[in-house]
């Protein structure tokens, strides 16, 4: 596996994929819904599933839907300036300023809509991949958290048994931070105190 990029162009796409990444659409929405500073509520997670604590689901929705779009716009950008190794290393840079945006003390959120987005823009015919082990998973156990970590775990592998190489080493660098970020949700699922989907209080 030989990276043809040069180091000044991965450092520029992982730069720009960064600061496209750590655009806190989920505090930004939430206060121009009046509905105060996300952090202050729940998880204090700045990412979708903490944004449908406030109850409001399309603000939910358009979190989760911007979040993965900024690392999409990131990959595709790096893409077309500089090509698809760059946009391989923007959606990185994306996902990594999602978990850790400068603005907000790197203390952002964890990170699995900017994963779907970066899959989207490097390989998207994967999307569908991710979203049927996700449905699957969580069809049968009823744990949203549970469901994401299966895909991330998924997703590399496929894409390397099919000879996507380099997607598939940066997509398991990615699956590998998601898991210490979802750090948390590993200890509840083993203890068996892990909300499901649905479930009230």
């Amino acid at each position: 596996m030989t990276w043809q990029i040069g180091s000044g162009v991965a450092v520029a796409a992982i730069v720009l994929g960064y600061l496209l990444g750590s655009i806190p659409f989920g505090l930004l929405l939430t206060r121009m819904a009046g509905l105060g500073d996300i952090r202050a509520i729940g998880s204090g997670n700045i990412g979708a599933t903490n944004v449908l604590r406030t109850g409001n689901k399309k603000l939910a929705a358009a979190t989760l839907l911007l979040d993965a779009l900024k690392a999409t716009v990131a990959a595709l950008a790096g893409f077309y300036i500089a090509g698809p190794e760059a946009g391989l290393l923007a959606g990185f840079g994306a996902f990594i300023g999602h978990l850790f945006p400068v603005w907000l003390g790197f203390k952002g959120g964890k990170g699995v809509a900017t994963y779907i987005g970066t899959l989207l823009g490097v390989a998207p015919v994967w999307v569908l991949g991710f979203a049927a082990v996700w449905l699957t998973v969580a069809f049968l156990s009823r744990y949203s958290s549970l469901a994401a970590l299966v895909a991330t775990l998924v997703i590399p592998v496929a894409l390397w048994i099919v000879g996507e190489e380099k997607i598939a080493a940066v997509m398991a660098i990615m699956t590998v931070v998601s898991f210490w970020r979802h750090e948390a949700n590993i200890k509840r699922l083993l203890a068996g105190t892990e909300g499901k989907i649905g479930q009230k209080g």
